[in-house]
């Protein structure tokens, strides 16, 4: 007798990468944190037109910031982006960050995305307590735990949805060969509908169909975050995140609208002393990363 199959390897299995997640049963709402071993080149694509974000800026390859040290992604909107301080904190506490000189405390550079899940029914009554500096407390603490790499209803992805579908968590990787790994973890609460294949290319534009207590366009977004530990440079990893947006287009119809904050961060976990790719690697690597977001997000929704 043979027992289940076995799961497709997560992010995680990018060396470097560790993922941890929590999640509020009442609230419906969560958290997941990537947390890299050591400091990491990141660039970010934003293509939505509602985005919530902390510290995307400082990711721009034209800016000071070279290495980044945690990534938050959290339900909540606006709330959800006390994630990122939180973690900001924490990394802080445990001595990682930017030196800033003797008796200053180091100072992480931690950016955050969040999706908005506030309309899912759960209970938000929360006043002047929300959960996610708890929850990311949680979601650190679970760090490389056993089901830290998990998908489904879990972390940022517990309360979201995607069209017609409940919504989630897909972490997805795949080996390239010669040590070359590369993964994508998707929270998927996007406006339009995921498709288990190709979505249609003719027709009329489906709309999702609607509860009484989500106003129409008032619950969307696809955040999360693709990675390798093939070194890059912060302008290649900018090349790599615009490219592996396209993987939304091949899972969501309609994509990328007004409503949604879409949001995709790329993470080289390289040591800064490797040289980086040529632009042959890169293609390939940001071809592989996009096939990987149109899986995890089919995931996220129970289509793989």
């Amino acid at each position: 007798m043979t027992g289940p199959a076995p799961s497709p390897p997560g992010i995680s299995a990018v060396p470097g990468i560790r993922v941890g997640h929590a999640h509020c049963l009442v609230a419906r709402t969560g958290v997941t944190l990537i947390v890299p071993t050591a400091p990491v080149v990141m660039a970010v694509e934003v293509r939505g037109g509602g985005p919530g974000t902390r510290e995307t800026d400082a990711l721009n390859p034209i800016n000071l910031v070279t290495r980044v040290h945690g990534l938050a992604l959290a339900g909540g909107s606006v709330f959800g982006l006390a994630a990122g301080d939180e973690l900001a904190l924490l990394l802080s506490a445990a001595g990682h960050g930017l030196p800033m000189g003797a008796g200053v405390p180091p100072v992480p550079v931690v950016p955050a995305a969040i999706l908005f899940d506030l309309g899912n029914g759960g209970d938000k009554t929360w006043g002047m307590d929300p959960p996610y500096r708890r929850l990311t407390h949680e979601a650190f603490a679970n760090i490389g735990q056993p089901g830290s790499d998990g998908h489904g209803a879990i972390g940022a992805g517990h309360g979201a949805r995607s069209g017609s579908r409940a919504g989630g968590i897909g972490s997805v990787a795949r080996d390239l060969g010669n040590g070359v790994m590369v993964g994508a973890l998707i929270a998927a609460n996007s406006f339009g509908e995921v498709y288990a294949g190709a979505p249609p290319d003719a027709g009329p534009v489906a709309m999702p169909k609607l509860s009484a207590n989500r106003g129409f366009g008032r619950q969307n977004t696809v955040i999360g975050a693709v990675a390798t530990n093939a070194p890059l440079s912060r302008a290649q990893a900018l090349r790599v995140a615009m490219v592996a947006q396209s993987g939304l287009a091949r899972a969501v119809r309609p994509v990328h609208t007004i409503f949604d904050g879409d949001c995709l961060f790329a993470i080289s976990t390289a040591p800064p002393e490797q040289a980086v790719i040529d632009d042959v690697q890169l293609t390939i690597i940001a071809t592989v990363a996009a096939d990987l977001v149109a899986l995890a997000t089919r995931q996220a929704v129970g289509l793989y």
